[in-house]
């Protein structure tokens, strides 16, 4: 556990580097405007390039911009694990999170729910587990013996999610599966499964699609061996310490950014930059009941295990 901690502490002060210019800047309190604009935080969901993940989340903030006059300044974490902390630590005022990366803040006090995306009239994705077309695995009780890819150890739907269904199978992801390759992201450990280096890899299904649609996997090399229990939707959280005035006019403005003169369905983006068709700004945070659910399987324990196995070559 103690490398476990050193990782994080060491994302920390990288994130620290990268959002705080010099000491007085912690100390000015952003407020939308051009001078401080608000900072937000997102995860390394899909692994791509810090270019490329602030291109995916830029159209609806540009679009909250236009509506409002908001200013806002957009950053990539280090890991799942650092957005959390880079909240906790007053260094973001707006953060897109992971479901399980929101329990973990929010039971921290740090963040409050701003807003999830809507597809097709739910807020819901899901997890999933895949391998080579030809390969001899057709359920989750064949995972004994192979080596499998997960995402970032904080992630729902790249770790979460199938440890808790190999559990379900009366599996332990330790003794069971040969070898434990903790890529970071998606987009890692399907490359992982694509180049032969894991048998099996655990990712959101949005994340699949989307190296589908990008060119990165021929679908036909690949199948699903196992789909979770639909998870919420990849939230947006707003820091708990924010002006209360201001929580209400972001809260306002997703929620009505579908249908604001000059904003187009293009700039209505959310997970991993999905267009989506609005964004609730009243989901329950009841429905985040399921993550915790999930994350309280992941004992101390079992993740000190699965870290160490992880760490193996």
């Amino acid at each position: 556990m103690k490398k476990n901690r050193f990782s994080i502490t060491a994302a920390v002060l990288a994130l620290l580097f990268t959002t705080v210019t010099h000491p007085a800047a912690a100390e000015v309190v952003a407020d939308g405007s051009r001078e401080h604009p608000l900072r937000v935080l997102l995860i390394p969901a899909d692994g791509g390039t810090e270019s490329g993940t602030k291109a995916d989340y830029a159209p609806v903030f540009n679009a909250i911009s236009r509506t409002t006059g908001l200013q806002f300044d957009l950053k990539v974490g280090q890991s799942y694990g650092a957005v959390v902390e880079g909240m906790c630590n007053q260094l973001a005022d707006i953060a897109f999170l992971g479901p399980v990366a929101y329990v973990q803040a929010h039971k921290r006090g740090c963040a409050q729910l701003l807003a999830v995306g809507v597809e097709k009239g739910k807020s819901v994705y899901y997890a999933g587990m895949f391998t080579k077309a030809d390969a001899p695995i057709a359920s989750v009780k064949d995972l004994k013996g192979k080596r499998m890819a997960f995402g970032d150890v904080n992630s729902a739907s790249s770790f979460t999610f199938q440890i808790a269904m190999m559990l379900d199978a009366g599996l332990d992801p330790v003794r069971d599966l040969s070898a434990i390759r903790l890529t970071g992201s998606h987009a890692n450990s399907l490359a992982a499964l694509t180049q032969g280096q894991v048998d099996v890899a655990a990712l959101s299904f949005d994340s699949y699609e989307k190296a589908v649609e990008l060119g990165a996997v021929d679908p036909k090399t690949v199948k699903v061996i196992a789909k979770s229990m639909p998870i919420p939707y990849p939230p947006l959280a707003l820091n708990s310490k924010l002006p209360e005035a201001l929580k209400s006019r972001l809260k306002q403005a997703f929620a009505t950014v579908n249908k604001a003169p000059g904003v187009t369905p293009e700039m209505i983006r959310g997970y991993g930059g999905k267009k989506v068709d609005a964004f609730d700004t009243r989901f329950s945070e009841d429905e985040f009941n399921v993550a915790a659910e999930k994350l309280a399987l992941l004992t101390d324990d079992l993740k000190g295990r699965i870290l160490k196995k992880g760490a193996e070559r």
